[in-house]
């Protein structure tokens, strides 16, 4: 018996690994959706119950291991979501603006991954009061009025260009000879501020930190949306940061970033309400 048991799951790895998407981790559009839809109902419901779990889970919270039960014990309210599917990793990225029942607001940047045996390991990235240029209000209304859409088949980037558009912007921090592909319209969402104005002439190109490296770079990547995530370790102090892309016809169009402070006001510099006092402009009203 036992024999045949082996030779059974012996069978069935083969088939497994034959498949050639499957023993690359690829998968297609539906399984991806299914797994970002699969998140957000967990932070809606409060509970993991939602997922197709694997049988050992890792969950990585601003890049230090905790427990995936104790981030989903409560119920949140999604205010706004967007999903990038990699369908080459069969991961998935998910940034979201999340309110608990007392009125917490969180904005959350997830990489979800998806094995053999289910969803799987999580790495979260979240922000709440004091983290970097904090203001979910601000972020759920600036990004619900962008347009993340699939783009067409025929004007779509490469995987590579795509992760070369993020790379070039992302080197700008610590080589300022870099060029970055800007692409005017281009709106940057940085926290809770905003350099779009809704004008032909909005750039993204309005100056960086100088001499910062950005390391430990992991990439999600949506070709359908001209997309890429990247999660990675900001500066010497190793802040969990992530920076999402969208490129259209070779340029930055939007650049998201969700940087969690960890125990430091800000990340150190002046308090964000100081900031925007002396800089409304920071914040534009849009409609």
């Amino acid at each position: 018996m036992k024999r045949l048991a082996f030779a059974a799951l012996a069978a069935s790895a083969a088939i497994t690994f034959a498949n050639p998407a499957a023993a690359q981790g690829g998968c297609d559009r539906v399984l991806t959706q299914e797994i970002a839809d699969s998140w957000i109902a967990a932070l809606e419901q409060g509970t993991m119950m939602t997922m197709n779990l694997g049988e050992w889970v890792d969950y990585n919270e601003n890049f230090q291991r905790k427990s995936l039960g104790g981030f989903l014990d409560h119920p949140r309210e999604v205010l706004w979501s967007m999903s990038l599917l990699d369908t080459t990793s069969c991961k998935v990225y998910v940034e979201a603006v999340t309110k608990t029942e007392d009125g917490k607001m969180e904005v959350l940047a997830t990489q979800v991954s998806n094995g053999f045996f289910g969803v799987g390991p999580f790495d979260n990235i979240t922000t709440d009061e004091g983290d970097w240029l904090f203001d979910a209000e601000r972020t759920a209304y600036y990004a619900s009025r962008e347009d993340w859409s699939e783009i067409p088949e025929g004007d779509r980037s490469t995987r590579q260009e795509l992760i070369a558009a993020a790379d070039a912007y992302l080197d700008l921090f610590n080589d300022p000879t870099v060029e970055v592909p800007w692409g005017t319209p281009c709106a940057r969402l940085e926290g809770g501020v905003y350099t779009g104005r809704g004008e032909a002439t909005d750039s993204c190109n309005v100056g960086v930190p100088e001499g910062v490296e950005l390391t430990n770079r992991r990439y999600i990547v949506d070709e359908a949306k001209g997309a890429v995530n990247v999660f990675l370790e900001f500066g010497e102090s190793k802040r969990p940061d992530s920076h999402t892309f969208r490129i259209e016809n070779g340029k930055l169009r939007y650049i998201h970033t969700v940087t969690n402070c960890g125990d430091q006001d800000n990340c150190g510099f002046p308090p964000f309400s100081e900031m925007l006092a002396n800089n409304p402009g920071m914040q534009p009203d849009l409609d």
